[in-house]
């Protein structure tokens, strides 16, 4: 039986993460980790987090699905297609790496998803002014996207953003509902995984994914308040900490 303590700090860590994905993404930078804390290896830790969070996703990609567009002439049903493959890959990944190997790896991957979060935006508007790339590289980024979010997925919305934002010429505004969709998609993907070969400790994953509608819902409420600055100051800050926390748990 898990204390009382460890189910109110996984609902508590449910709602940060659903106030951050629906403030800016990044919201496994606050779950994942909490679990890791409270004893569950890093692997299951991420599966948790990644269907703790899912019900949040879903809710957010119906709430945008009167946005969707194509992106360079690719339709959505491909997009989610392409996605949904490459989640599946990245959960199979996740599933047949070690506890250890995963706590090496991480940290490269959270410095990586910190990286895209402080200048992916700008470098996609760097790279735009000199190249041009058309609807195939698009879908070969994709498929890469789509395994890196089964296999983590932290700070996969803003590669995504910017991602697109080279590739498409278009604006992170129009981009989101089709951003979130594919978030939704890339963890619908890894549940189904997550959930078959068991990696889901449901004692943690319920009050988490209770307390991430919660989050989600309320953070919406809070982003109309705040200023878009305010917003990515505050997701930097938090995957920076976390980044550094998880190079000193693996390398000390």
């Amino acid at each position: 039986m898990l204390e009382w303590s460890a189910v109110a700090l996984a609902a508590g860590a449910g709602v940060l993460g659903g106030a951050m994905n629906a403030l800016a993404g990044g919201g496994s930078f606050a779950t994942m980790p909490t679990l890791i804390g409270l004893g569950v290896p890093s692997t299951f830790a991420n599966a948790t987090s990644n269907v703790s969070l899912q019900p949040g996703a879903m809710a957010s990609a119906w709430a945008y699905r009167h946005g969707l567009q194509r992106i360079s002439g690719v339709s959505m049903k491909t997009m989610a297609g392409i996605t949904f493959v490459g989640g599946l890959v990245g959960s199979l990944l996740l599933v047949a790496t070690s506890a250890r190997a995963f706590d090496l790896i991480v940290p490269w991957l959270l410095l990586f998803a910190t990286l895209a979060i402080a200048f992916g935006t700008r470098a996609s508007l760097w790279l735009r002014s000199r190249v041009e790339i058309g609807p195939k590289s698009l879908v070969a980024v994709q498929a890469l996207l789509g395994i890196y979010g089964g296999y983590f997925g932290g700070g996969v919305g803003l590669m995504l953003t910017a991602a697109w934002g080279l590739l498409s010429g278009a604006t992170p505004a129009t981009l989101a509902p089709p951003r979130t969709l594919m978030l939704a998609v890339a963890n619908l993907a890894a549940t189904i995984i997550f959930i078959a070969t068991g990696m889901v400790v449901w004692a943690l994953c319920v009050p988490m994914l209770i307390g991430g509608i919660v989050g989600g819902h309320y953070g919406a409420k809070l982003g109309l308040l705040l200023s878009p600055q305010v917003i990515r100051v505050w997701t930097l800050l938090v995957t920076i900490a976390t980044t550094i926390v998880f190079f000193w748990r693996a390398y000390s």
